[in-house]
């Protein structure tokens, strides 16, 4: 048997440099200007609708400020880990605010969201534990869920029947957790949380919800899926990032007292790796502090998802089951959802690309996502190249009743 090099290994592998000959790669695009509805690329301004920053924070001037204050007062980075020599006062006070912001004792901060996953399902998780996976969660929760040795299951999409036959067939004393996504990422649907509170507490389960898309999303003021359905008090871990709506990096996990003193002293994704910066930390804070204290932000990211909604189904996109600022144009067909991507960037549109193997081959989409500050005639300009590019690559649209 012949062993391969390292360079024999990586040299196998050929889509990135096949998509670049085509003139169709899609990633690693720089900007050239800040995030905001509109972007520089390659000295061509274009409209972006491929941002995860909801509620268009990125640039309000408490949220720079803040930043800028952070450095002033701790430096530029922390030095050290949270268990060590990295922790602020700073960081006590994020805590203390995104606990009681999600409705729960106490909030844990980790340098990124990715990590909040991985350490915490990793840590809570053991040889004779089992863990639920809805199949389109995040790849993250995937990740946090095999470094814990758990027994993993994976139930069908948002398909309570096939969670309940999978909870039946676990011994009901084991322990177990149900993790989900609140808003799922690339689909744009919302979990069903009430349901699945209603078969952990009849399976003796403990629920863990990632609510990255869905911070500053849903609920009564954005704190999330558990306050959309009313039901804080079921869901016993509360994962959050602050990527998205928060205008930053990191992430935080919320739970009782007792669960967050066990993860600081387990979660090996926190104790092994450098605290969140204090500009982060600080610009994250005030991102919080902008959220509750300007609800029409959130009322006009909903305008903004039930109008662009609106405007996808009466063109006849197929958009699934989107009820998020996440609307996917379902495209099925890798290549062409390349070129899809390609030929909107020609006309001045910046979505994503999603195509195998991060969903099935016949659910490749172009990932549409809102911003609060995004416009109606920006969202009515987009629609329209959509259309155009569309027609010309005889994308499949589902059928339009007509009046």
């Amino acid at each position: 048997m012949t062993n391969k090099t390292l360079l024999e290994k990586v040299s196998a592998f050929k889509t990135a440099e096949n998509l670049k000959a085509a003139d169709i790669y899609p990633f690693f695009r720089p900007l050239e200007s800040d995030q905001d509805t509109e972007v520089i690329i390659a000295g061509k301004r274009v409209l972006m609708f491929g941002s995860n920053s909801y509620l268009g924070l990125t640039n309000h001037a408490a949220v720079k400020d803040a930043g800028k204050k952070a450095i002033e007062k701790y430096g530029s980075g922390c030095a050290g880990s949270r268990f060590l020599n990295g922790t602020l006062d700073l960081h006590i006070e994020l805590e203390a605010a995104l606990a009681q912001f999600v409705g729960k004792e106490a909030a844990l901060v980790f340098s990124t969201g990715y990590q909040v996953n991985v350490g915490v399902l990793s840590a809570l998780g053991g040889r004779t534990d089992y863990i639920f996976s809805d199949e389109l969660n995040h790849a993250c929760i995937i990740d946090g869920a095999r470094l814990s040795f758990s027994k993993l299951y994976k139930y069908g999409h948002s398909d309570m029947a096939h969670l309940e036959k999978l909870l039946s067939n676990v011994p009901y004393e084991a322990f177990k957790i149900i993790a989900t996504d609140g808003v799922f990422s690339m689909e744009g649907d919302i979990s069903k949380l009430d349901e699945i509170s209603a078969l952990a507490k009849k399976y003796n389960a403990s629920i863990f919800l990632d609510d990255a898309h869905s911070l500053g999303v849903l609920g009564p003021a954005g704190q999330g899926t558990a306050a959309h359905y009313n039901i804080t008090h079921n869901v016993d871990l509360i994962m959050g990032t602050f990527s998205k709506s928060l205008a930053s990096i990191g992430g935080f996990i919320a739970a009782d007292k007792v669960i967050i003193e066990y993860l600081k002293h387990h979660a090996r994704s926190l104790i092994f790796s450098a605290s969140i910066t204090p500009a982060a930390t600080a610009s994250a804070l005030a991102a919080l502090t902008v959220l509750k204290n300007e609800p029409q932000r959130i009322e006009k990211l909903w305008a903004n998802t039930n109008y662009a909604l609106d405007a996808f189904k009466k063109a006849g996109f197929d958009i699934g089951l989107s009820e998020s600022p996440i609307i996917p144009i379902f495209v099925r067909d890798n290549e062409k959802t390349f070129l899809m991507a390609k030929m909107l960037m020609d006309e001045g549109i910046f979505v994503n690309p999603v195509v195998s193997p991060a969903v099935s081959s016949d659910s490749s989409m172009i990932r549409f996502s809102l911003m609060a500050t995004h416009s109606f005639k920006q969202i009515d300009y987009a629609v329209e190249k959509i259309k155009k590019v569309s027609y010309k690559l005889k994308v499949p649209l589902l059928k339009v009743k007509r009046a």
